[in-house]
């Protein structure tokens, strides 16, 4: 009796080329998506609706952790707060000791973040049609998974 053979396996996927080079070039390729309808609607980058949109979200904080929740460092964060203060969407004010500041989402800049958030959803909805919503919701899956992945205690390999 002949036995028929069990079908092959697909061979391993092996990555190609390097991933940081992939992940920068579609995180500026979406970036200026966003930037392109943000920007022509309200004037602001995505980096500024996303700190505005961090700040109305968390309240008043302590710059260092802003800079936590938004995963940047200190001195971008610092650096991308600057044009907010100066427009007086934010206001960088003295904390709970005269060491400490405190970050504010001023009214101005609420009402801000508030005429952006609709050209944000635009954005967000041309994207999903551009891409596909299932091809989104893969996407935000694969990147939670490797972040917490990249969070955790492990040693690098």
């Amino acid at each position: 009796m002949l036995h028929a053979a069990a079908p092959a396996s697909p061979p391993a996927a092996v990555p190609r080329g390097c991933t940081n080079l992939k992940l920068r070039q579609l995180a500026r390729k979406v970036s200026r998506h966003y930037d392109a309808l943000i920007g022509a609607a309200v004037g602001l980058k995505t980096t500024q609706y996303s700190l505005l949109s961090h700040l109305d979200k968390l309240g008043p904080l302590r710059p260092a952790d802003l800079a936590a929740h938004m995963t940047l460092e200190p001195s971008t964060l610092t650096r991308n707060l600057q044009p907010l203060v100066a427009h007086g969407w934010v206001e960088v004010g003295p904390g709970a000791d005269a060491r400490s500041r405190l970050v504010v989402l001023t009214d101005t800049g609420r009402a801000k973040r508030a005429e952006a958030q609709l050209a944000w959803k635009q954005a967000q909805q041309a994207l999903n049609r551009r891409l596909g919503s299932a091809r989104v919701a893969q996407l935000h899956e694969l990147i939670d998974d490797c972040m917490a992945a990249l969070d955790s205690d492990a040693e690098p390999a």
